[in-house]
């Protein structure tokens, strides 16, 4: 098939859409939507997230250098976007999006109860980018919803319903695998002998 060669640009898609909530050094909560977040390292635990320093929960984050990532569910898409397109400094969203703060445990910032998974931050390092700067953070203690284990402990996050965004629009996710790590190299299993077919 032919390709359309476009100018460089972040087509990179799609990506998680979480809710980040941070609190400043004068105690007030702020919530906003980040669609740039990323792991980059398992051990020890990191990820990233990327905001513009005219955010005001920029200066919250920066302030404090905690910050908590909420993955948000399908029926709070209407939640997620309106995080997204007002400001803090004119609206009290955490009231306006009826959002249940719960206290953090390892960081002042609080949670959001409703989002069925929490991930606490600590800020490592910033890195001055461009149009952005990327915040790389250790995560220190993670919230999961208990109805998304199993009796063998195996969290199902495709239980909680989660989002994705792309390119300007939200979608769910679907609640079928497709392939499991690993499938394409695993050696199928041989037949027990004397077993009925």
């Amino acid at each position: 098939m032919k390709k359309r060669n476009l100018k460089g640009s972040v087509v990179l898609n799609p990506v998680p859409v979480v809710l980040v909530t941070c609190k400043n050094l004068e105690g007030k909560d702020n919530v906003f939507t980040v669609a740039w977040v990323g792991t980059v390292c398992s051990k020890p635990p990191m990820l990233s997230i990327s905001i513009r320093p005219e955010r005001l929960s920029y200066d919250y984050i920066k302030e404090t250098m905690e910050f908590t990532i909420n993955l948000p569910s399908k029926k709070q898409t209407k939640e997620v976007d309106f995080c997204g397109v007002r400001s803090g400094r004119q609206i009290d969203k955490i009231k306006e999006c009826a959002f249940t703060l719960q206290e953090g445990e390892k960081v002042k910032s609080s949670y959001i109860k409703e989002c069925p998974v929490n991930i606490e931050c600590k800020i490592k390092d910033i890195i001055k980018l461009g149009s952005h700067d990327m915040f790389i953070a250790e995560v220190l203690c993670s919230h999961i919803d208990e109805d998304l284990f199993d009796e063998k402990d195996k969290i199902h996050f495709e239980k909680a319903n989660l989002i994705s965004y792309s390119h300007g629009e939200y979608f769910s996710l679907s609640k079928e695998a497709i392939g499991k790590f690993g499938y394409s190299v695993m050696k199928k299993r041989k037949r027990v002998k004397g077993r009925k077919k």
